[in-house]
């Protein structure tokens, strides 16, 4: 495993950190709304560093990706997972951690807002027990795909 994937796989860098936390500063300053999408960005990274750290890991490359491919959508707990929900607040994706239920996977799943329609059946969730290249480039395609 090269250096990049293995700090990649155990969480945020100290970098990633000053930077959500900036955002989160620039979306407070921007107003009321800019508050609501702060406030929304704290609660999901204050759930994430709530979770074991298998989970933690596979949860913060989630909400990476998430929020590099699709910026436009607005962090938030729901039920108390990560979600990240549309301009009409209405939940696309969501992370749900393995220990919350105790599965034996995490899973990053997509609600009826998600534009992943093919045919008369699709899925809309999916296991996520590892973190690789491969794994990102496919929930990279699946939000780009959702928000479409």
């Amino acid at each position: 495993m090269s250096t990049q994937e293995t700090e990649e796989s155990h969480g945020f860098t100290a970098e990633e950190r000053a930077a959500m936390r900036e955002r989160a500063a620039e979306l407070r300053a921007e107003g009321r709304k800019g508050a609501k999408k702060a406030d929304g960005l704290q609660a999901v990274l204050d759930r994430i560093a709530e979770m074991a750290p298998e989970d933690r890991a596979l949860a913060e490359r989630v909400h990476v990706a998430v929020t590099t491919t699709a910026p436009q959508l607005s962090p938030k707990t729901w039920y108390g997972m990560p979600a990240y929900a549309n301009a009409d607040g209405k939940v696309v994706v969501f992370f749900q951690d393995a220990g919350k239920f105790g599965y034996r996977y995490s899973t990053v799943g997509f609600q009826d807002a998600a534009t992943l329609d093919d045919g008369d059946l699709w899925p809309v969730a999916y296991a996520l027990t590892g973190w690789s290249p491969a794994v990102e480039e496919r929930v990279v395609d699946l939000v780009r795909t959702a928000t479409a």
